[in-house]
């Protein structure tokens, strides 16, 4: 009994299913946070509103390079472009994702060995988004910050309330991150399910194999041969109800001898 390391079958069709409907709830969730913060809709102000609270950097320091003609200096992850950037990519590359693995689930193309692959992948990214959002700011000496103040602190700190809109914001998109992190959590260990050794599973691709082969094929076709009886070959016509009617019918017609 042989180990299938590709074709091998899910344990539990059912609990596929119900993780494809948690993980299209949670992506469209995400897809709809990341896309509203697109390009910047409260991160800046969110950077600056920590800086007067005393708990991070201040986004002067753009303008402070500028006017010093000063080279610009590396921002911090949580602060910078490139993370809403990327959190937009993989929430759009989580969506393709899902219709690509329902389609293939559906023709039963969706083979375990491929989604480990892809769901490393998935985790890698969204563990890089989580670090993002309430990512390190030590780009001040004086306001050092080991985690983002949305993140870390209620929103009720700050008295504006557009700052607490926007901090509830990013607490929701934070959270749906975490959430689709623990989806795909419970999808790798779905796929490391189906791929620990199941004699069940490798009899019947054993089986599978045994009458897919080409003297499993020759054999069944030569006992539909023999189970078929051959058709008798006679040198008369054969006899059928319309036979036996032309031949009551000529023993009915009485003037036939008499004119012939």
């Amino acid at each position: 009994m042989a180990y299938k390391l590709l074709r091998r079958q899910w344990r539990s069709t059912r609990a596929m299913y119900f993780t494809m409907i948690a993980e299209l709830l949670g992506t469209v969730s995400v897809l709809v946070l990341f896309g509203i913060s697109q390009p910047d809709l409260y991160r800046t102000k969110l950077w600056r509103a920590g800086h007067e609270l005393g708990f991070n950097s201040s986004p002067n320091v753009i303008l402070y390079a500028y006017a010093n003609y000063e080279a610009q200096p590396t921002l911090p992850f949580v602060w910078s472009q490139t993370i809403t950037d990327f959190n937009v990519a993989i929430s759009v590359l989580s969506l393709f994702l899902l219709l690509s693995k329902l389609i293939a689930f559906i023709m039963h193309v969706w083979f375990p060995i491929v989604a480990m692959g892809i769901n490393i992948s998935l985790t890698v990214l969204y563990v890089t988004s989580i670090y993002g959002q309430a990512g390190p700011d030590y780009l001040d000496p004086n306001y050092p910050s080991s985690v983002a103040w949305y993140i870390a602190k209620p929103c009720s700190v700050a008295a504006n309330t557009s700052i607490q809109s926007s901090c509830r914001m990013a607490k929701g998109a934070f959270a749906a991150t975490c959430i689709m992190l623990g989806i795909y959590l419970v999808n790798m260990g779905l796929t490391i399910w189906a791929l620990l050794p199941n004699p069940a599973n490798d009899k019947v691709d054993d089986d599978d194999d045994d009458t897919s082969s080409p003297v499993a094929l020759k054999q069944g076709a030569n006992w539909q041969s023999h189970s078929i009886p051959p058709t008798p070959r006679t040198g008369t016509l054969p006899y059928t109800p319309r036979t036996m009617a032309f031949n009551t019918l000529e023993r009915k017609l009485p003037l036939r001898n008499q004119y012939a």
